[in-house]
């Protein structure tokens, strides 16, 4: 099983990024980047090679599921799963981020310190 090193984390809400890039450094002993939108993210994937990328849902401007669509269409080489971190979990709309090309789904709020372990239980079997 290959484990995850280095994370993309696309939030718009500065406190969650802090806090999210806090834990999973120094709980999960993770390389984190970070981007603040959908935008951001793109350019950053141009060249960073993650072997997750975190990214919220509800952002201004591209929320979470364009991004993805536009991962894809940019980075058709891009192999890293993509993880959905929203307050949004009702059964559909979880099914849709699933259905979209999504390897899970991370529910706000969450904890901290469980944060690198719930996000390797979500992408760590989907690598195999």
């Amino acid at each position: 099983m290959e484990m995850i090193r280095s994370v993309l984390l696309v939030d718009d809400e500065p406190d969650i990024l802090m806090v999210s890039r806090i834990a999973l450094q120094t709980v999960g002993k993770l390389e984190v980047e970070t981007a603040s939108s959908g935008e951001e993210a793109l350019a950053k994937l141009t060249h960073a090679q993650p072997d997750v990328v975190v990214l919220d849902m509800m952002m201004p401007g591209m929320d979470g599921l364009q991004t993805l669509n536009q991962i894809k269409e940019r980075f058709p080489s891009l192999a890293c799963p993509i993880v959905f971190m929203t307050a949004k979990t009702q059964q559909a709309e979880r099914e849709m981020y699933l259905n979209a090309g999504a390897a899970g789904v991370i529910n706000k709020p969450f904890d901290p310190m469980l944060l690198p372990d719930l996000l390797r239980s979500i992408v760590e079997p989907a690598r195999n």
